[in-house]
């Protein structure tokens, strides 16, 4: 099966100092041992770079720009980016509408839309509940602390 890692995921694995690093990494190998692929979408890339990039008063890791292409680089070659293709746009937009979604939900929508494009049901995530409404179409939403 494969796995989408959410951006909140990428980001505790990134930071060693992380409470959430050693569940994160145990998660991983867990995974991936259970024979499980592990891939992220263009938007993971770009929604870790802001977080990596955001001063550390500011909810962000502090990085400079060095630093966070640094670590994208390694999180590129833990995890397949998937490609980003015309169909992901109808899909978030047919589940906007569908889903009623508004304001910072639509992020996670696109990650939806992301994973129903190529055939993906699960997503690891912290955040399940930003992820339950889509349960009635087939997404599951693991937390990496149960899996």
């Amino acid at each position: 099966m494969v796995y989408l890692v959410d951006t909140n995921v990428l980001i505790h694995l990134s930071d060693r100092r992380d409470p959430h690093h050693p569940i994160v990494r145990a998660a991983l190998r867990k995974l991936r041992r259970d024979g499980h692929q592990l891939q992220i979408s263009p938007q993971n890339c770009a929604e870790f770079w802001n977080v990596a990039t955001r001063p550390a008063e500011h909810n962000g890791l502090g990085l400079t720009p060095v630093d966070a292409d640094r670590a994208l680089k390694l999180i590129e070659r833990l995890f397949p980016v998937l490609s980003d293709n015309p169909s992901v746009y109808s899909e978030w937009r047919r589940l906007v509408v569908d889903f009623e979604v508004s304001g910072v939900q639509i992020h996670d929508t696109r990650l939806v839309a992301m994973m129903k494009t190529n055939g993906i049901t699960h997503i690891l995530t912290f955040n399940r509940s930003d992820f339950a409404r889509y349960a009635q179409i087939g997404i599951v939403a693991a937390d990496p602390a149960t899996v």
